[in-house]
Parts: C-alpha cells; structure tokens; sequence
C-alpha cells in the first residue's frame, strides 16, 4: 500500500503531519493532485475552535486547486487543470430536487464533515470537478470562496445601479465586493479594520468605504439616495455584534443577506425588523451554476481576482505559519498553500 502526506487539525490548536493510504480509483470518483489550497474562515475557525458543524480530528481544506490524475470524468484527461466544488449532496432531498444543492438535508462539506484535501492526493466525486478551461492554479484556487460570493449576490436579485452595504472586508466580504460590482451595484463596506478598507479602495476601487462607530458616511449617502438607507445590506463578518446591528443600515422594504455563519442565537428588535418588513435570508455554499459564473466571468475579464492573494505558504511549512494568519499586522486577505 503507497502512503500520501496530509495535514490533520487533531484539536482546536494543533496541527499534525501524517500518512494517510492513497486514494484510489473508484466508480463515480475521480484522483486530483492537490496543486493549491485556500485558507478561509471555515479553516482559521476550525484551528481556533469556534466553527459549526464540525469534529476533530479533521483533514482541512476545500478551496481545491489540482491536477486531473485518474477516474471516470467525462470532463476531464490526466494532467488536466480543475478545481473541485466541495459540496457532497444526496441528489435526492427536497432542496437538491429543487437544485439548491448547496443546502442538501444530507450535505457533507469537505473539509468540515468530511476529511478535506490538505494532502497529496485526493479523491472527490467525479461530478463535482469542474475543468479550467484556461484558468491558472491561483484563479481555480480562488473559484470556492468566489462561487460563495455570487450565490450570495445572485440571492439578492437584480441590483443594478443599487446602494449595497456590504459588512467585512476579509476574502469573502472582498469576493461579494467583486460580484456585486460585476452586477452593477453601488458597493459600500464597512470594517473596523482601516488597512483592509484601504486595500479595497485601492485593489478594487471601492470609494464608499465605512468603520461602523462613524456617522460621517451619512451625510454623503442621503445627499444621492435620500433619507432612507440601504436596500440591501450583506454580512459577511459571522460577527455576533455585526450582524444584530446590520439592520440598522436596512432602509424600508430592504433585504438582509447573512453570509457570515455564527454559531450562537442572534436576535433584532422586532419592532425594527417590522417597520421595515424586512427580507432575511441566509446563503450557504454555493451551487455548480455559480461555480460556472465566476469562472466565465474571470475568463471574459468582467472580474479581477489575483490581488486577493496576499500570502503564500508552501504545504511543508503550514505548522509553522499558521498563526501568523491571525495577527492583523500581516495584513492578510487570502493566503494560499503551495504544493
């Protein structure tokens, strides 16, 4: 039997090296060689001990960059570029017959329910591989969070030439800068953290940047939409405090878009919530549709991806870095791990 190196998350706080048989080629999956990994909030929160619906020991990992190796795709030949969507549904669930895969009544996410592909080799069902078709390692490494961020987007509608509040300014808040300006929106983001508004403003060429204690944005705002706020406001913090003060930002006949996951009960004056006849809606995951739509929009240049990576580690050294995700002077939005 042949042995592959993976990464383990063992406990909250400790990650561990080791070997693992290599997979092997089995009707309905297909083999990939892991080229990159994303690190996202789902990671960062497993390490810390802070993510739902989650067990230890885990093997990490679900923002896939790989190399088609070996099985029964039809899409895809050894040594092809893909990326996979790492979302494990029934097929046979009232929301997967209704095609909302992304929220199956069975769902397994890899990495989260399942053992993720921080490792060598890995093996996913054949169905959920989605070929590059000319994207680089980098822009299929970033295809997950940035399919996240359209279904997020696309559960709003149309918003052509609308006002957006979108709260967080990390990957998944900047991929929701990306596709709603792609859709035509009015971006406004808010964080507390002043360096990662600057780098929006100056990556994404977001004018309306606001901190949450300021009022100065107001003004500015009711100059050009009127006195009634937001239309739709977007949290992408998971914050508790974030997302029971967003619909203060909501204007009347608004909807609120959860996109961050909390793991506590959060709640809202109901009086607020009902002057408004307020729209709530969460967005999980994301479905193979959106998986196509980011990657044709990349293709077609409607959207620019690359300066979401900021950081770059190589597989050998994640033990050792891995920490230094978490302090703020590093500054880092996305950093992907190098095979």
């Amino acid at each position: 039997m042949s042995f592959i190196q993976a990464l383990t998350c063992e406990q909250p706080g400790l990650f561990k090296y080791i070997e693992i048989p290599e997979p092997k080629s089995v009707k309905g999956y297909s083999i990939i060689r892991i080229r990159r990994i994303g690190i996202c909030g789902t990671d960062l929160h497993a390490y810390k001990g802070t993510q739902p619906y989650f067990n230890y020991p885990r093997i990490l990992g679900h923002e896939i960059a790989a190399e088609y190796v070996a099985g029964d795709s039809v899409k895809l030949k050894a040594g092809d570029l893909c990326t996979a969507m790492p979302y494990i549904s029934c097929g046979k669930c009232r929301a997967c017959l209704q095609k909302k895969t992304n929220c199956c009544l069975h769902l397994k996410v890899c990495g989260v329910h399942t053992d993720g592909a921080m490792a060598e080799y890995y093996s996913i069902p054949s169905e959920l591989l989605v070929p590059a078709d000319g994207l680089d390692l980098d822009e299929l490494g970033l295809l997950e969070p940035l399919a996240v961020a359209a279904h997020g987007i696309n559960r709003a509608g149309p918003m052509q030439g609308d006002p957006v509040l979108i709260m967080g300014a990390g990957p998944i808040g900047l991929g929701l800068v990306i596709m709603a300006k792609a859709a035509g929106a009015e971006v406004w983001l808010m964080d507390f953290n002043e360096s990662r508004l600057n780098f929006a403003t100056k990556q994404f060429g977001i004018t309306h940047t606001l901190q949450p204690e300021a009022l100065e944005w107001m003004e500015t705002y009711r100059s050009v939409h009127g006195e009634d706020l937001f239309p739709l406001v977007i949290d992408a913090t998971g914050s508790l405090k974030a997302i029971e003060s967003g619909i203060q930002y909501l204007g009347h006949g608004g909807q609120y878009i959860l996109v961050g996951l909390q793991k506590r009960p959060f709640s809202f004056s109901h009086p607020e919530f009902h002057k408004r006849e307020t729209t709530l809606k969460s967005s999980r995951n994301a479905t193979l549709s959106d998986f196509h739509q980011v990657k044709q929009s990349i293709l077609a240049g409607t959207i620019e991806v690359a300066p979401l990576i900021t950081h770059r580690i190589p597989f050998s050294q994640v033990i050792d870095r891995f920490e230094s995700l978490y302090v703020t002077q590093n500054q880092v939005i996305k950093a992907m791990i190098e095979f």
